[in-house]
């Protein structure tokens, strides 16, 4: 994410990105009820996450920013690419198997997505481990069983960790703070879900630690579905 001129200490850029964040979930609430009630979503094209409103069938969609091919491993030890995906919805975000601070909020908040779409095929969940020399195979399937994930729509995934965090970065648009160490026990992740259409397109971003947010996701999850039936 850009930064200001005046944000050159490392504690000025923390500040700005904490109010930035505040600014977009708090104008996102806004916008999402009148974007869910349309069936008509924003698509996001950049690090500002501006809402841009075009018909899912504008030209200017060919330059738009997609999420990329990727390869890594789920904790049913299955390869999942972006083809795994193709002509689904899903919901991105990234975690850590140990993480005793914001990842058990995030994970409540998305048991309510799984359970609204349990039955829906066209919808799915994937958590990118941001530790995954430590998140291996067995430790994500101890985990999904742990906390009721059901592997078939929820997909934890492990893998090269400088290929995940490229992905967060280039395609998700993470903070360059993603993976330092914030104290002995934790490190800097994001609580942003994102929304993903069919095409891969970014078509939402939502606060994972705010329930209120979180049933503006599954509404506009919905409003998705609709808008390509």
């Amino acid at each position: 994410m850009k930064l200001s001129p005046w944000a050159t200490t490392k504690n000025n850029q923390k500040i700005y990105r904490s109010i930035l964040i505040r600014l977009v979930t708090a104008s996102l609430f806004l916008l999402v009820p009148l974007a869910s009630a349309s069936n008509d979503l924003p698509y996001y094209n950049d690090e500002a996450f501006s809402p841009i409103w075009l018909a899912p069938n504008s030209p200017e969609l060919s330059n738009f920013h997609r999420i990329p091919e990727f390869s890594f491993t789920d904790q049913n030890g299955d390869t999942v690419t972006q083809e795994t995906f193709e002509g689904k919805i899903y919901v991105a975000g990234f975690f850590f198997s140990t993480c005793p601070g914001i990842c058990p909020s995030v994970r409540s908040k998305l048991k309510k997505v799984q359970a609204a779409f349990i039955d829906d095929p066209n919808v799915k969940i994937v958590q990118h481990s941001i530790r995954p020399t430590t998140d291996t195979i067995e430790v994500l399937q101890t985990y999904a069983k742990q906390n009721e994930i059901d592997g078939d729509k929820w997909y934890l995934l492990t893998g090269d960790k400088k290929k995940i965090y490229d992905l967060a970065k280039s395609a998700y648009f993470a903070s360059e703070d993603l993976g330092n160490i914030q104290n002995t026990n934790d490190f800097l992740h994001t609580e942003s879900l994102l929304l993903i259409d069919q095409n891969r397109h970014i078509r939402g971003i939502y606060n994972g630690l705010n329930s209120a947010s979180v049933d503006y996701l599954i509404a506009d999850i919905k409003a998705l579905n609709s808008e390509n039936m």
